[in-house]
């Protein structure tokens, strides 16, 4: 039977059940890779798991988040980062080195192989022809230990693309008109698919931009085909021998399908605050502009960089107006100044950054109160810039840079200046000097691992409560994102790797009193949130389940969940169920509390439960889609307590 390219890997990969979409499978991971905001709990976590080293193919921890470092906390997590991939044998990429997606891509991206990450932009590189996920820390730890990779088999969504792209509009805009069609849930349980005739314009760093944002759709993975442009972006890092052609076989067809003629789109832009809300650039222009931003994992390329270049050359920046620069890495800010385009961007006014998330992730650059910031980011959440109320809209290299030339929202085409012709440099800088290869196991064996006093060993959680009578703590809306259960940013991440501290940041984006509400004696037994659709969308940060969790955070009822977040619950012993009857969230309030009676018997004998409004003398049915795997690790109280069962 003729196969799609997921299906050759999800097929080349499978340790266990069948590729039914909805059906619980097993892949076998070959690459993990890890950051710094979420690598601390994975190392802590393969500590708890006294495993000797890694057994993947590879495994990658970069440092490219929490970079900045105004007291003692960062800089001893990526101490002990460094020490944890030097015990456990794990490539380590130092602090200032760049962003961890584009530089997996270019050091350790093979076609045809799995890659499971800690961050949900893991996807990205789906571009190289990988099969690669975001999951929460612990799955990746697991994998690292040489356990599977449980997933619910996706849909393929297969995209064809066809024309090709005008003057103006870029990668960025084909991913926001994905958006623009289909929201941010559209792409839920699917592998995103690109083929057709229009593949043959998008570079690696292209498709890279849209594999990347594919996350946004609420994705569990994008992938393009190995093709020419595959090889010749390996052949650019001196890695063409690991290049292998992977394509859908003739007749191969999809589950779901759409089409888009590149040549029909325009500037696009995302308005505050959610991805999913996306407009042509026509539509708002004119409005004032503060911070225009250049860089992060959904625009790394060279091309992104060196395309602003080129606009604001012989230009100025006005003064009211903010131009941020982010360099994806090292290599990319060297080769800007070697090809002397990075005097075009000083001398226009830009501020130069580190190579790093930086501003992406709410570590500085955070825009002024009520002012609008234009971003190449891939994601505008509410708060997440490090403005409480920010207004940040998310677009391309081409539209930021218009519009900080002008001082105002701008459709780049309006400009009245040649289209710049962006020529890539004829040799890349291949610096491998910030790259610390895997030590032997006989020298890793005698690392310590280094811990600073902000460093506290993980919470034990308790097996599954028998019966549940918890009361409603906080009751939410549609679409609300991990960076709002769990804030990013300079002010929360440096807690990374102090779960009681950091929790006492939970929800304090919706509601500031959250945490100590949760640790009043009302709420002592624990409690239960109750949520609307796609609940826990962004971010794979699995401290937006363990936070809440170590407050007493039980039980999860709502319309429906992100696939991330969803696993994650499960995985530190919180039990996720959805309204068989959405209305029936209309009849919750806070304050109500939920009784389930027998909860390990009910959720073993079938997908339905019965739950009690007491006080309202009203019974509404909940839902779960728990694997046998997955109801045997919420009754031990998660993955790390059924992991320690399985060993003994």
């Amino acid at each position: 039977m003729a196969q799609n390219v997921a299906q050759q890997l999800i097929q080349s990969h499978l340790l266990e059940g069948k590729m039914t979409p909805g059906a619980e499978i097993a892949l076998k991971i070959d690459q993990t890779l890890t950051q710094d905001a979420t690598g601390t709990l994975v190392m802590l976590e393969l500590e708890a798991m006294q495993i000797e080293r890694v057994k993947t193919e590879l495994s990658a921890q970069y440092v490219d988040h929490n970079l900045i470092q105004e007291d003692f906390k960062n800089a001893d997590d990526h101490l002990f980062l460094e020490s944890a991939a030097r015990r456990y044998g794990i490539w380590f990429s130092r602090p200032g080195n760049g962003v961890s997606h584009p530089l997996h891509m270019e050091n350790f991206g093979k076609p045809g192989k799995t890659l499971l990450g800690s961050d949900s932009h893991t996807c990205a590189a789906g571009s190289l022809g990988m099969l690669a996920i975001g999951a929460g820390g612990l799955e990746v730890a697991m994998a690292m230990a040489g356990h599977p990779f449980h997933v619910k088999m996706p849909k393929i969504f297969g995209i064809k693309l066809t024309g090709k792209l005008p003057k103006w509009v870029s990668a960025k805009d084909i991913i926001l008109e994905m958006l623009r069609r289909h929201d941010v849930k559209g792409g839920v349980n699917c592998i995103l698919e690109y083929y057709g005739p229009g593949l043959a314009q998008l570079s690696a760093m292209d498709r890279h931009v849209i594999a990347n944002m594919g996350a946004e759709l609420g994705a569990t993975a994008t992938l393009f085909p190995s093709d020419k442009v595959t090889l010749s972006f390996l052949r650019s890092q001196k890695r063409q021998k690991e290049w292998k052609a992977i394509t859908a076989d003739k007749g191969a067809d999809y589950d779901v399908h759409d089409e888009i003629n590149l040549a029909k789109l325009e500037p696009l832009i995302a308005l505050p605050s959610s991805p999913g809300k996306v407009k042509t650039v026509r539509e708002v222009a004119g409005k004032h502009l503060y911070q225009a931003y250049i860089g992060s994992s959904a625009n790394p390329g060279y091309r992104d960089m060196a395309m602003a270049a080129l606009m604001v050359k012989n230009k100025t920046i006005p003064t009211t107006v903010s131009f941020d620069i982010n360099p994806t890495s090292r290599n990319q800010l060297e080769e800007l100044a070697k090809e002397g385009l990075l005097e075009h961007l000083i001398h226009a006014g830009a501020r130069i950054h580190q190579a790093g998330c930086n501003g992406c992730i709410g570590m500085g650059q955070a825009p002024a109160t009520g002012r609008n910031s234009l971003r190449t980011v891939p994601r505008n959440f509410p708060g997440r810039s490090g403005t409480k109320e920010d207004s940040v809209y998310l677009c391309s290299p081409e539209t930021a840079t218009a519009s900080a030339l002008k001082g105002a929202i701008t459709d780049p085409r309006t400009l009245r200046i040649p289209y710049p012709k962006v020529k890539l440099p004829k040799k890349n800088i291949l610096n491998k000097q910030m790259l610390e290869k895997p030590i032997p196991l006989k020298q890793a064996q005698k690392v310590k691992l280094v811990k600073g006093p902000n460093i506290i060993s993980l919470p034990v959680i308790p097996p599954l409560t028998q019966s549940f009578e918890l009361p409603v703590l906080l009751k939410v809306g549609d679409n609300v994102s991990t960076d709002e259960i769990m804030p990013a940013g300079a002010r929360v991440l440096p807690f990374r790797s102090n779960i009681p501290k950091i929790s006492s940041f939970a929800f304090d984006v919706i509601d500031e009193n959250y945490a100590k509400r949760a640790q009043s004696a009302a709420y002592k037994s624990g409690h239960a949130i109750v949520g609307g659709e796609n609940y826990g969308q962004g971010s794979s940060r699995e401290h937006a389940a363990l936070a809440p969790r170590y407050l007493g955070l039980q039980l999860v009822i709502a319309k429906s969940f992100a696939r991330i977040h969803w696993q994650n619950l499960i995985n530190f012993g919180i039990l996720p169920l959805t309204f068989v009857n959405p209305k029936d969230y209309d009849n919750i309030d806070m304050e109500d509390v939920i009784a389930i009676t027998d909860v390990a018997a009910g959720i073993q004998k079938g997908n339905t439960l019965q739950a009690k409004i007491t006080g309202k003398n009203k019974t509404i049915e909940l839902n779960h889609t728990l694997s046998k795997r997955q109801i045997e690790i919420l009754i031990q109280g998660g993955l790390i307590n059924w992991a320690k069962k399985q060993k003994k």
